[in-house]
């Protein structure tokens, strides 16, 4: 039986021979060991369990944590551990009904709940955060090291919806109920999984759903760090870019503040769990989630302001990752400072890029404008220090056909009570601003940092939230294609890593960018395009798991409530800002 396998840096793939019935994990066990551990398949361009069985003609891609489908993989998988481990603990202390809410992504990881079962007296809730401590995570982090010693299989199984629907009504969970009940496509058949965890001379069988593969059994997740935090607990694992360790610990305290104000928010808008906000937009509540959502970003951004003109901040810095808003953001802050009688002008640093023919190379041999070796840091430091001095400046243009910066263009004056708004990738990097005095800075980090979670164990990756984005901005201004999008996707993210990520501690405010209603309105948008995306393209198994995720959310097809100062607008068109 012939088969064709890919794996790394093999393009263009491996003709084998394989026996009949040989599945993907016996195939990897054949031809490894792999340089990063196996986790997931795309056989013949869809994402595919490795206990899947190969058959004649099949195309295979090996998959490692480095990719975002097996990545996610290892987190599913590893998220159902920690519930087992959590429910078990907590039940040896007396607590038979704890469980683990996986909350939202922070410090390479997940911050999760252990809360009692909706239902339950605030009593549960109160007897849970007095037995979590620092001795019972470690119980928690062993009993989990127990789990992945034993290698116990992960099974799937397909359920009809009305089975579905009993299992989660039975076990008490809500809002995974209504969540299936939602989904109206008739061949939908919900995959759950179910853990066999040896109790003495009996079995007990833990069944949990996740929109997603899992890996075969427990003995692939390897690695993973438990911590206890504020109320709560790190769930730690490895990062894409670093497969087989867990990162360093740096301390995100203002970005889980952040988290925090974005769960008031979702209270106030009535939308905690993705089948609240379907109910709502079927029940044609979409315009109030809409003029709520946008009217809390304005109250943040008004808050930021004032802030600003309390410490007569004169340098404002502004820095995220890809498909924040940063632009919208900024011009909005702008007008904020204007209210507060302050006048601000606003520039961005590529104006400061040196010229083309002297920048450095990346190990592609392409010009690398992300590096911040990439912006003439002197000139940039010497312009805004005169500035701030009420100095006349030639402000430069970067010309990107030339390559090279135009002067004599803008000439630039400042009073004393001006402020100069900047925005850029370097924003919150001290090498750039390290000429500047430290007082007159103000640094603002913006991305989406929560989104609207599926339910109790499911979310929604951030980084998701800002591809969708990218796909639906990239199409509507830069003519590209939503497969060009997915496939310059990773090398975007690896800039953000090295050039923003390792900075947003320096941030004095942290801005949400988070819409809770944008996925739903982004669907009518990406949806087509993505759907466009044919098996024979590398980008298939993405395309097809993004189509999955959007099976889940109502469409909001109507998008005149939406503001022309939207963050949102500098995506889907029609910004007063955007050009």
């Amino acid at each position: 039986m012939n088969i064709k396998m890919k794996y790394d840096t093999v393009k263009d793939g491996e003709q084998l021979n394989i026996s009949e019935g040989m599945t993907i994990e016996d195939l990897i066990r054949e031809k490894g060991p792999f340089k990063y551990d196996i986790l997931l398949a795309s056989l013949n361009g869809r994402d595919t369990e490795l206990t899947e069985e190969l058959k004649e003609g099949d195309s295979v891609e090996l998959l490692d944590m480095r990719t975002v489908g097996a990545n996610l993989t290892y987190q599913r998988s590893l998220n159902f551990i920690y519930i087992i481990a959590v429910r078990e603990i907590f039940a040896q202390l007396g607590v038979e009904n704890a469980d683990a809410e996986i909350d939202n992504s922070l410090n390479k990881g997940f911050f999760t709940r252990v809360r009692p079962q909706r239902g339950l007296p605030k009593s549960a809730q109160d007897k849970i955060q007095e037995l979590l401590s620092e001795e019972v995570v470690k119980k928690i982090e062993l009993r989990m090291k127990e789990l992945v010693r034993m290698d116990l299989p992960f099974r799937r199984s397909r359920v009809t919806m009305e089975e579905g629907l009993r299992i989660w009504q039975e076990a008490g969970y809500h809002e995974k109920a209504r969540l299936l009940d939602q989904i109206t496509d008739p061949d939908y058949q919900p995959a759950f999984y179910t853990i066999d965890v040896p109790e003495g001379d009996e079995v007990k069988s833990y069944v949990n759903y996740f929109f997603g593969p899992m890996v075969p059994s427990t003995g692939y997740i390897k690695w993973f760090e438990l911590r206890k935090y504020h109320k709560g607990i790190l769930l730690r694992y490895p990062y894409y870019s670093t497969p087989d360790r867990i990162p360093e610990y740096v301390d995100d305290n203002k970005i889980y503040g952040a988290f925090s104000e974005e769960h008031r928010w979702l209270h106030l808008l009535g939308t905690r769990y993705l089948a609240d906000l379907n109910d709502l937009i079927k029940k044609g509540g979409a315009k109030d989630t809409i003029l709520l959502s946008e009217a809390l970003h304005e109250k943040k951004i008004a808050e930021i302001a004032d802030e600003i003109k309390g410490r007569r901040s004169r340098i404002i810095l502004i820095a995220g990752p890809s498909s924040s808003g940063k632009t919208t953001f900024a011009k909005r802050l702008c007008i904020q400072l204007r209210v507060n009688g302050l006048r601000p002008i606003y520039m961005g640093t590529d104006d400061y890029f040196i010229n083309r023919d002297d920048m450095e190379v990346d190990e592609n041999g392409e010009k690398d404008y992300e590096s911040l070796n990439a912006v003439d840091i002197d000139l940039f430091c010497s312009n805004m220090n005169d500035l701030l001095a009420g100095k006349e400046v030639d402000l430069p243009v970067f010309d990107f056909l030339k390559g090279e910066k135009i002067f004599g263009t803008r000439l630039t004056k400042i009073d004393e009570d001006q402020l100069i708004v900047i925005e850029g990738i370097h924003a919150l990097n001290k090498k750039l601003t390290e000429q500047i005095p430290d007082e007159t800075k103000f640094k603002i980090y913006i991305s989406p940092l929560a989104q609207i979670n599926v339910d109790i164990h499911n979310r929604v990756p951030t980084t998701d939230a800002r591809l969708l984005r990218r796909l639906v901005r990239d199409y509507n201004y830069r003519g590209h294609s939503a497969a060009q999008t997915i496939e310059a996707w990773p090398k975007v993210r690896g800039g953000e890593d090295k050039n923003i990520f390792p900075y947003n501690g320096e941030a004095d405010v942290l801005f949400n960018s988070t819409l809770a209603y944008e996925t739903s309105l982004l669907k009518k948008y990406a949806l087509p395009l993505l759907e466009e995306i044919t098996p024979d393209q590398p980008e298939y198994g993405e395309a097809r798991r993004l189509i999955g995720f959007f099976r889940l959310f109502e469409t909001i097809e109507d998008e005149t409530d939406v503001p022309n100062n939207s963050i949102l607008r500098e995506f889907i068109g029609g910004s007063v800002f955007v050009e």
